[in-house]
């Protein structure tokens, strides 16, 4: 009786002590990583194809998804604040919904979701076929060549595709706010301006740059650690994007705990 009443806890252990070495490793791999990013060799034609291919072509999925968001938000805080005769705070509330968690958070997802699978099924296929082992042999260092330019690439790119979110996700609410719900928009831009506040929008760009390192670490450690033939490659890319939606929800309490606790 016993053994099978403690048979469900030692699975949860198991898996819980198995997150945990998961995420250390991770955390390793990600410190090594930024020591190959501050060490030469630099390879820039590298940084620059993985800049423009997680920076730019990234740009339509965040934007679609910062519009919407950003005019279903309005919507709901209208909704509610009808309630309390507060439907004058949907201008502010909108926006520094926006900068402060939901620009970053869905900006990071959406990223994660192209980026990390992407880098994780390309590494891990130049595993598979043997790339990798030839970059060895031509006496180029994998993490150096492979995983340094995508982190450092991910980490000034995703900012970038924040800061770009944000002011979507705020025109979106301006058109429904206007369109739909009968702000003014004078009145509307001006409690936008008012409300929000320079710390505001920075810490929501060090959200960016966090979820962006995140994602490139992920995909890449996932890659380069990714099974042989193609069913490792694709339970790779698999976890390679859970693991980086995780943790970007886990780090996205951790810092907004540091920024805004007091």
């Amino acid at each position: 009786m016993t053994t099978l009443l403690l048979a469900p806890l030692r699975g949860i252990g198991r898996t819980t002590l198995g997150a945990l070495a998961a995420i250390g490793r991770i955390a390793l791999f990600g410190g090594s990583a930024i020591s190959h990013i501050l060490r030469p060799p630099f390879y820039p034609k590298e940084f620059l194809q993985a800049l423009v291919h997680i920076g730019y072509f990234s740009l339509p999925v965040v934007g679609m998804t910062a519009l919407f968001t950003g005019g279903a938000l309005a919507l709901q805080i209208y909704s509610g604040g009808a309630r309390f005769s507060a439907e004058t705070v949907v201008p502010s509330i909108v926006a520094i919904g926006m900068v402060r968690e939901l620009g970053p958070v869905l900006g990071g997802l959406m990223v994660a979701a192209r980026v990390a699978s992407s880098i994780a099924a390309e590494i891990g296929t130049m595993k598979v076929t043997e790339q990798i082992d030839a970059l060895v042999t031509l006496s180029t260092h994998p993490m150096k060549y492979l995983t340094a330019p995508r982190v450092l690439a991910a980490t000034l790119a995703v900012p970038a595709l924040v800061a770009v979110g944000d002011s979507i996700g705020i025109f979106g609410g301006y058109l429904v706010g206007v369109n739909r719900l009968g702000f003014n928009p004078a009145t509307y831009l001006k409690n936008t301006r008012d409300f929000l506040e320079t710390w505001d929008i920075v810490s929501g760009l060090w959200k960016g740059a966090a979820f962006g390192f995140i994602v490139a670490v992920t995909g890449c450690y996932y890659g380069m650690n990714s099974g042989r033939g193609a069913q490792g490659v694709g339970r790779a890319t698999k976890a390679a994007v859970v693991a980086a939606s995780v943790l970007i929800l886990a780090t996205n309490y951790i810092l907004t705990e540091l920024f805004f606790s007091a």
